[in-house]
């Protein structure tokens, strides 16, 4: 007997519920990162972004929560999205290679006042690992968002934020969680009286 799609929808919901209202298990591992954004963000440093797939909209969409807004109207916080320069992302693959396409890039943006957020739902995509070494060898610090178990990248980390789940769709709304909590975090340190 298949199962109806209003199941479905009422089996997913609580999926998703269950691995999000898990995030609370890594609460030390989120205010850790949102504290050494902060610190990055007032000593003069930039938030670099990273991820393939639905982890490069969920780098655009952080690296855009800090330089914009999250809640309040305020000053832009730096910054950049890695995902989403098409020309220089397709150029990379076509004269290169597309694991390098992250990683070139810290490579001449990244200094050890940064940070450097890298996004892999699996934690083995190469560009992720190649870019989590760059980030290394610049001296940034390295914050990785991945699943459970979270593969190569969770070793490579300074500082883990591994989604309680080890289902795509659900890691990645647990890492919109996780981001949404450090975006309003840092804006209430950064902006106390926005």
């Amino acid at each position: 007997m298949s199962v109806s799609n209003k199941d479905k929808i009422k089996n997913y919901i609580k999926e998703s519920s269950v691995a999000i209202s898990a995030v609370e298990e890594i609460s030390a591992e989120v205010e850790k990162a949102a504290i050494k954004i902060e610190e990055v963000l007032k000593a003069g440093g930039k938030v670099l972004t990273m991820g393939c797939g639905g982890s490069a909209a969920d780098s655009l969409h952080i690296s855009t929560e800090l330089l914009c807004r999250f809640r309040k109207n305020r000053g832009p916080l730096a910054a950049i999205d890695l995902t989403s320069n098409s020309s220089y992302v397709t150029a990379v693959s076509n004269d290169y290679d597309f694991s390098e396409v992250f990683s070139r890039q810290i490579d001449a943006l990244a200094t050890e006042k940064d940070a450097v957020i890298v996004i892999s739902t699996s934690g083995n995509s190469e560009s992720a690992l190649k870019a989590a070494d760059m980030a290394k060898e610049k001296g940034a610090t390295l914050i990785v968002m991945t699943g459970t178990p979270g593969g190569k990248l969770a070793g490579k980390a300074d500082i883990l934020l591994r989604a309680p789940s080890s289902i795509t769709s659900h890691i990645q709304e647990c890492h919109q969680v996780i981001f949404h909590m450090i975006c309003l975090i840092v804006e209430d340190s950064v902006f106390p009286d926005a």
